[in-house]
């Protein structure tokens, strides 16, 4: 991408800088710490699967058996009495997970021998291992068989009918339509179940259930699309809210392509206490990039609370922040999908140059990130026309600004399961814009003191002032008294605080261990 708006070079680093001393404290506090959730995705990678005659999943009958026992016992990790259960029983993973669905309590095993439940458990994540290995050999394979098939950028598009059968059939027909990429919009509010429902489902509401199943059925039906279209589908669903780390672990293992990942979003707009979410979105990171899965970013949500040209300085702190917390989960910049969005008032004079400046500056800032860019929704109407008039500028920018993943308008922007049509008319606009206008960011320039270059150095700027005064606060003082998205939330409340979990001396966790020798990054047991 060539640098047309001539961004301080020094300035971009020194903001970098700002990000990384805010992340550092916060890394310090994640990495002496476990919660609920990332015990349960340890055990689900460990084969932990199946629920009880009332749909109480495997993974947190386990983690009550412990919590009940002595809640102490969380201090050390659940798997080693999940894996000492296995021992002692003598059976297979499957045996056990019918076993404790049944009513076996996993800490009626007395400790065994630990030089054997540590071997058990190598076995273990050597098998979990390979089959997150397989799955990205098969992803890479087909993406470089078909390479160049796909369109520039993605084209992204949501199902949502509550049914994965029905989500299956939307998915096909938008796919061979143009769609790069499939998103199965989760069912209103899974983000604050502290659980992941087993089996496949057909009951959502504004969305489906995120499941592993589902994640099976869906993959299996976009393959079928890709090997006839010989162009690889991109599966994408929302590794987010209370049970982050454990759909990013069903995402690993059963090939999904994408991850929403955002703790700040979770925090934000769903209440989820903020030291527990931080906790969980590192592990379930973890996964995401051992796995190969881009994680997309959330920051295009500030603009619907916040107003898109006095705030828009928040979106490029929280992407720094972002970077910052991705790097330290061992992602690299080409699998950190961060997030913004076209979101300004369109009776703005100048608003699309102003839009134009926002998107060239996050490509420029961030040059080997798949930006995930965001359609207009907070101004949709009733207005079909106007609507389509809007995407089309949006479609403009994003070919213009060189974006990786464009997530389509839809003209029914505010139903959460557009029709049919408007999925073909959406990605027929944006092909035809973008194939209309393929060689323009070649041929453009901005000029020295005009509005674009003017207006993406004071988003700088004020990025800069922004990040030194959370620097001053520290991150989550300054979440709790609202500076982003003008939404305040207490450290201590919100949901879920009762699942975080202090490490004690003697926390095992192999598959984090395996995880950060894979990563090359560095964990801590304790903390404050």
């Amino acid at each position: 991408m060539q640098n047309k708006l001539h961004l301080s070079t020094e300035r971009v680093a020194y903001a970098r800088r700002l990000a990384e001393k805010i992340a550092a404290p916060v890394a310090r506090f994640i990495d002496g710490h476990s919660s609920v959730t990332v015990e349960r995705a340890t055990l689900r990678l460990a084969g932990a699967d199946g629920a009880n005659s009332d749909g109480v999943p495997v993974p947190n009958l386990v983690v009550d058996q412990v919590r009940a026992a002595d809640p102490s016992y969380l201090e050390d990790g659940v798997l080693l009495r999940y894996v000492n259960a296995l021992v002692k029983s003598g059976g297979t993973v499957a045996e056990l997970n019918a076993k404790i669905a049944a009513g076996l309590d996993v800490t009626s095993f007395p400790l065994g021998d630990r030089a054997i439940v540590e071997r058990k458990a190598a076995e273990l994540v050597d098998r979990a291992a390979e089959r997150i290995r397989d799955k990205r050999a098969r992803r890479e394979a087909m993406r470089s068989e078909w390479e160049g098939a796909n369109n520039d950028p993605l084209l992204y598009l949501i199902v949502a009918t509550g049914n994965i059968y029905e989500d299956v059939k939307q998915a096909t027909a938008a796919a061979e339509q143009g769609a790069d990429v499939i998103a199965v919009i989760r069912t209103t509010a899974q983000s604050l179940l502290d659980y992941v429902p087993y089996g496949a489902t057909t009951e959502g509401f504004g969305g489906t259930y995120a499941t592993q199943e589902n994640f099976r059925i869906m993959r299996a039906a976009l393959d079928e699309v890709a090997e006839r279209q010989k162009r690889y589908i991109l599966l994408t669903n929302y590794a987010s809210g209370l049970c982050m780390p454990e759909i990013a672990a069903m995402g690993a293992l059963e090939r999904l392509d994408m991850m929403l990942n955002d703790s700040m979003y979770g925090i934000l707009f769903r209440d989820i206490n903020m030291y527990r979410t931080f906790v969980d979105q590192k592990f379930s990171r973890m996964i995401n990039a051992s796995a190969g899965i881009i994680i997309n970013t959330g920051e295009d949500n500030y603009l619907t609370t916040s107003d898109a040209w006095e705030k828009a300085y928040t979106v490029l702190a929280s992407q720094l922040l972002n970077e910052r917390f991705g790097f330290q989960a061992g992602l690299p910049a080409r699998l950190l999908g961060l997030g913004h969005a076209y979101e300004m008032d369109p009776s703005i004079k100048n608003g699309f140059l102003f839009e134009l400046a926002q998107a060239q500056m996050a490509r420029e800032i961030f040059p080997e990130h798949p930006l995930k860019y965001m359609p207009p929704t907070k101004f949709m109407s009733g207005d079909i026309f106007k609507g389509l008039a809007m995407n089309t500028m949006f479609n403009f920018v994003s070919k213009a600004t060189g974006q990786g993943i464009h997530l389509l308008g839809m003209l029914t922007e505010a139903i959460h399961t557009p029709f049919m049509m408007d999925r073909f008319l959406a990605v027929d606009n944006a092909k035809y814009v973008m194939n209309n206008m393929a060689g323009f960011a070649d041929d453009i320039e901005f000029k020295e003191g005009g509005i674009v270059m003017t207006r993406a150095r004071e988003v700088l700027d004020r990025t800069i002032e922004f990040l030194e005064e959370v620097g001053e606060l520290g991150l989550f003082d300054a979440i709790e008294r609202g500076l982003f998205a003008e939404v305040k939330r207490p450290k201590d409340g919100g949901k879920g605080f009762e699942g975080l979990i202090k490490k004690g001396p003697a926390y095992w966790n192999p598959f984090e261990e395996r995880l950060e020798r894979e990563l090359g990054i560095s964990g801590a047991k304790g903390g404050n």
